[in-house]
């Protein structure tokens, strides 16, 4: 007679493999965010905190599928993360360029744009009891949306171009501040040429990521109206 598995409770679920590194990302990025504000000296040490949060995000999902410890508390862990991780240094940044007023306000448009796109990506999907990054959950969806979360290659284009844009944006401006921008100013100039569109192109996801989600809300709204 096969051995019956013990029952999985939520201290478990707290303690998942996936979920103990999604606990270590929140440590690096308020580390990270906690140096790029009051340390900046330390900027280095800060960028560097900033990046490995964003590179354990791939390992925690590994990590979730590895153990069979896949849940929706490490999906809601994992997209707060990414979430505030994103408005963090956009705020960090909107401080660094605060001299220029339109850097500023763009960078103040891009936290409320995606803040905004994915909370109602999250709530349109869970609503109908679906995963927000599954095929089922963005049927009907913008097409864009739909190639977003069900490409991969595409997907991270837009992810880690996003990222890497503002963390080469960070880097630029500090380097400026302490005057040693020559070759690493021209290095982050060329880099940024490759990555900012790969930015833009995350914000127009985002834009119809936020369109599409509200309008499968109001369509669902007006499905349970007809009923």
């Amino acid at each position: 007679m096969a051995k019956e598995r013990p029952a999985v409770t939520a201290d478990d679920v707290l303690v998942f493999i996936p979920n103990i590194i999604g606990y270590l990302r929140v440590v690096l990025t308020l580390a990270s965010i906690t140096l790029m504000i009051c340390r900046p000296d330390r900027w280095v040490v800060g960028i560097g905190c900033y990046v490995a949060s964003f590179v354990g995000d791939l390992f925690d999902g590994m990590a979730a599928r590895k153990f069979d410890q896949s849940s929706a508390f490490g999906g809601l862990l994992d997209m707060v993360t990414d979430r505030c991780s994103t408005a963090g240094l956009l705020c960090v940044l909107s401080r660094e360029y605060a001299h220029e007023s339109t850097y500023a306000l763009l960078f103040t448009m891009l936290i409320i744009l995606d803040i905004s796109s994915h909370w109602c990506q999250m709530y349109s999907t869970t609503s109908l009891r679906q995963h927000h990054k599954s095929a089922d959950g963005n049927k009907g969806r913008f097409f864009l949306v739909r190639w977003y979360y069900l490409s991969y290659p595409f997907f991270g284009y837009c992810c880690v171009g996003a990222e890497f844009t503002y963390v080469a944006l960070y880097i630029h401006a500090r380097i400026n501040d302490i005057g040693e921008y020559d070759n690493i100013g021209m290095f982050l100039e060329c880099f940024l040429m490759i990555s900012v569109p790969a930015c833009a192109v995350k914000q127009i996801v985002n834009i119809s990521q936020l369109c599409s989600s509200c309008y499968a809300v109001a369509a669902h709204d007006a499905s349970k109206k007809n009923k």
